[in-house]
């Protein structure tokens, strides 16, 4: 039994230490690829908005942004579907005029704080109420939106949950007694937070009443539209999902989606965020006119893959203003931020006018020159410049169908996959010569001394013989 003791104590040594040096450099480096997400920017500027129009006969649709920021994807998609059907006043207002930091780095400068809001519209609520994930759901820092989002429900606003937001809308109490929906990989951690919610499963969005709800992140485009069929009209919805390119529209009810959980090839995330030091950092050249979900398509993209840093760049880091008027402030000028690996152009207008050829030493990347959905661009250049496998982990937290999508590069991150165990090596055999010595010791002291020699018998010497005398 003690031999037995001794080998696990061994083993669970040599486990700990072949973590141990993995574990040291892996974690900082886990942190960081999370944190840069939604890092603010350090400069404090704060450029002004573009003054905003209203006409007093259309509806009022806003999406609503945190001072800690949120997902891209989910504030600009909504945004851009609402304003491509010409039917709405579309603003983006938060608490405060200061940029909100949107995932992978990219700043939008509000149109409108909520008493700017409150101002424009005498006070009443808006007509929709988007609301995308943000990083601080549940936390004090999130009162204000989610006081706000009470008083805009009370006021009668039709309220939209993209993604994660539905746990904003739920840390306001303004989902309980209903069903919803949210990312397939939040739903466990909601229903312990939020047991008054019924949390639905396997579909892109639910619809409640006054409020709807949609699974991951693009399926806030379903969402969307369904407000859109709604307000408008079908018709509406599905010229709007023609002028964005989203294939996956189902007029009238919600598309079904696969229940499926953690895949074994899902670990390249962790391989990607925990052993991912040398991740590129890459240039996305802001221009003016390019489209939202665009601008989405790369900051997002390559932002969940945990595989590389973005960083949003125009000449002079002057502010661009968007398809349809939002304001955002890039961090730098692309020359002036130095260290980048690639630079990227989002936009299938600034591919066209070769906004970025000013730039050719850096081989600028046009992502949209081939038109279609502009994720598919990002996805094919994520997948050519890392691996299919961080390309196809991607599109599965964007909840974004690929089935006609071809994806080529490399199978696998197979350099970030053997760090880990190259790392292990040494902390093995240093645990093995620990182990060994401390054998040696025990053996040294568990051996009896020896015994002493038996004396020798003494005997009496012969006397010597006398002379004759």
């Amino acid at each position: 039994m003690r031999a037995v003791s001794r080998i696990a104590g061994a083993a669970l040594v040599v486990l700990l230490a072949a973590l141990a040096l993995p574990a040291a450099l892996g974690a900082p480096t886990l942190r960081a690829a999370f944190g840069d997400l939604n890092a603010p920017r350090a400069d404090g500027a704060a450029p002004p908005p573009a003054r905003v129009a209203h006409d007093p006969t259309k509806p009022t649709a806003v999406v609503v942004v945190g001072d800690r920021g949120a997902v891209v994807s989910d504030t600009l998609a909504p945004y851009e579907v609402l304003a491509t059907t010409g039917a709405f006043n579309v603003y983006a207002v938060a608490p405060s005029a200061r940029p909100a930091p949107l995932t992978g780095g990219l700043d939008l400068v509000p149109d409108l704080t909520f008493a700017g809001l409150a101002d424009l519209l005498g006070g009443a609520a808006p007509d929709v109420v988007l609301v995308p994930a943000m990083p601080d759901v549940g936390e004090s820092t999130s009162k204000p939106v989610t006081d706000w989002l009470v008083g805009q429900a009370a006021g009668g606003a039709l309220l939209l949950g993209v993604c994660n937001g539905s746990g904003v809308l739920a840390s306001a109490g303004l989902l309980d007694g209903r069903d919803a929906t949210a990312h397939r990989l939040r739903l466990d951690s909601f229903e312990d937070d939020y047991p008054a919610v019924g949390w639905v499963r396997g579909t892109r969005y639910v619809d409640d009443g006054d409020v709807i709800t949609t699974a991951g992140i693009l399926s806030g485009v379903d969402g969307t539209l369904r407000v859109v069929e709604r307000l408008v009209g079908p018709e509406a919805a599905a010229g709007a999902a023609e002028a964005t390119g989203w294939r996956h529209y189902r007029r009238g009810e919600a598309a079904s989606m696969p229940r499926a959980g953690v895949r074994p090839a899902d670990a390249v995330v962790a391989f990607n965020s925990a052993f991912g030091w040398d991740r590129d950092r890459i240039g996305v050249l802001l221009t003016d006119g390019v489209g939202e979900i665009e601008l989405a398509s790369a900051f997002d993209a390559y932002g969940q893959s945990l595989a590389v840093r973005t960083v949003a760049v125009a000449p002079g880091a002057e502010p661009v203003r968007s398809r349809h008027g939002l304001t955002f402030a890039p961090r730098a000028d692309p020359v002036a931020a130095g260290g980048l690996d690639r630079l990227v152009v989002p936009g299938a207008g600034a591919a066209r006018r070769r906004a970025a050829d000013r730039y050719a030493e850096a081989d600028p990347v046009y992502l949209h020159r081939e038109g279609g959905f502009p994720f598919d661009g990002v996805l094919r250049d994520l997948a050519r410049t890392t691996d299919v496998a961080t390309a196809t982990w991607t599109a599965r937290v964007l909840e974004y169908p690929t089935d006609h999508l071809a994806l080529s590069g490399s199978a696998w991150p197979w350099t970030r996959t053997l760090r880990p165990f190259g790392l292990a090596f040494p902390g093995v055999l240093v645990a093995l010569g620990l182990i060994r010595a401390a054998r040696g010791r025990r053996s040294v002291r568990s051996t009896p001394a020896a015994a002493p020699p038996p004396p020798r018998p003494r005997t009496r010497a012969a006397a010597a013989p006398r002379p004759p005398g």
